[in-house]
């Protein structure tokens, strides 16, 4: 029952991030215009006091791109990023970081929707994975933190608790097939007090330990 954790771009968008030169020149107060840096980035839209200010795109040498919102040189606001691997990330940012509600999609066709803080997942968000599987719950540093439900493409389920990307705690796994457990996990296996239940009605209550009851 091991989770997949959410495969996530953030590292090279944000590295494309730090890419920008500090300072433009040339600029009036408040003015529009394109700014070309040595590197070979380009910023096209609003200025002020020679830093972006306003709405904006910048372009850099490597083809990734951001379109949106500026302030002090910093994205702010509303704003898309592209990388040129067909990563994508739209929505919110402050101080060039992932802030607020967002979307971000991977090339693979992972994609996550929900709260960002200071570029990584968390609060409440959805993941979704190639393979079909889903993820709707509560984040911690983009992994599975606190209360979700993970559906399997197969139409298992698993909802409760959950620990670095792991069931931990109080839980209840439907399977394909119809059987349920319910009770207490750690690390993925049943561990502590639980009931196996059949399709039958049949039951299994007792400790668990490792996945197994405990004779």
């Amino acid at each position: 029952m091991k989770l997949a954790a959410v495969p996530s771009a953030m590292a090279t968008m944000l590295a494309a991030l730090l890419l920008l030169a500090p300072v433009l020149v040339g600029c009036s107060s408040t003015s529009q215009g394109t700014k070309t840096y040595a590197e070979g980035t380009t910023y096209t839209g609003e200025f002020k006091n020679g830093l972006p200010n306003g709405q904006g795109t910048m372009t850099w040498s490597d083809g990734t791109t951001y379109t949106g919102g500026w302030k002090d040189g910093e994205r702010n606001g509303q704003g898309t990023m592209t990388v040129v691997n067909g990563d994508t990330y739209t929505g919110e940012w402050k101080d060039s970081k992932f802030n607020g509600q967002g979307t971000e999609t991977d090339a693979d066709g992972t994609t996550y929707i929900g709260a960002f803080k200071d570029g990584k997942p968390n609060g409440q968000g959805t993941a979704t994975f190639p393979d079909g599987d889903t993820y709707t719950g509560e984040f911690k540093d983009d992994k599975f933190n606190g209360q979700g439900t993970y559906t399997y493409a197969d139409g298992s389920t698993y909802t409760g608790e959950f620990k670095d990307d792991k069931y931990n705690g109080q839980g209840t796994y439907t399977y394909a097939n119809g059987d349920t457990y319910t009770g207490a996990y750690k690390d993925d296996e049943r561990n502590g007090q639980g009931t196996y239940t059949f399709p039958d009605g049949t039951k299994r209550t007792g400790e668990w330990k490792d996945g197994k009851l405990v004779p």
